[in-house]
């Protein structure tokens, strides 16, 4: 089935899109910390971590060292989640779609 001019150029211009999408994302960089800094961690656009810093202080209470971690990373976490969004909400504000769509 040959879909008209239009939709084929408009398919050309969303792979487009989302590829440049994808690069974004992938050259996302995210730090966060917990125990006002005595935990910090540094992820990718991909939510893979990059790097872990643990302050010597904070390494001899387990329990608490654990939490923080945990903290630092789902925090991480959460800033990648709003950079990607808003690069995808900014791409795709650019196509006209209605709100509410994506």
């Amino acid at each position: 089935m040959k879909m008209p001019g239009n939709m084929q150029a408009m398919m050309k211009q969303a792979q487009q899109m989302q590829q440049k999408l994808q690069e974004q994302i992938a050259a996302i960089r995210v730090e966060a910390s917990a125990g006002g800094g005595m935990v910090t961690v540094k992820m990718d656009g991909h939510k893979n971590v990059l790097s872990v810093k643990i302050d010597p202080e904070v390494a001899g209470d387990v329990e608490m060292l654990q939490d923080m971690v945990l903290a630092a990373f789902n925090e991480a976490a959460k800033k990648v989640d709003d950079e990607a969004q808003g690069k995808m909400g900014g791409m795709l504000g650019g196509l006209g779609l209605p709100p509410g769509m994506f």
